[in-house]
């Protein structure tokens, strides 16, 4: 499995993870919002992947992508670690 890390720290990767935020996509359709190839995109879609922030399921000939959103729990339980953030308690978040 890759770092959520490292896939999170490309610009390009972060901007796919708030496409899939609103709804599963195919490639073709994530590919509308970048000047790279199809290609290039596949290589960004398996980082996600392989650091499992993204979800890739088949639906008949298609492939859609979304957020794993168990994949960044993770992420978030280091920085409720770090700063002592209370996820269900907005009061104990800083402004």
């Amino acid at each position: 499995m890759g770092s959520p890390w490292k896939a999170i720290s490309d610009g390009n990767r972060r901007k796919i993870l708030m496409l899939l935020k609103k709804r599963a996509m195919n490639p073709t359709a994530i590919a509308k919002h970048f000047d790279f190839t199809l290609p290039g995109l596949a290589g960004h879609l398996r980082i996600l992947k392989d650091a499992n922030l993204v979800i890739e399921r088949k639906q008949g000939q298609h492939v859609l992508y979304s957020l794993n959103k168990k994949g960044s729990v993770e992420m978030l339980r280091f920085f409720v670690n770090v700063w002592g953030y209370e996820i269900n308690s907005p009061k104990s978040m800083p402004l």
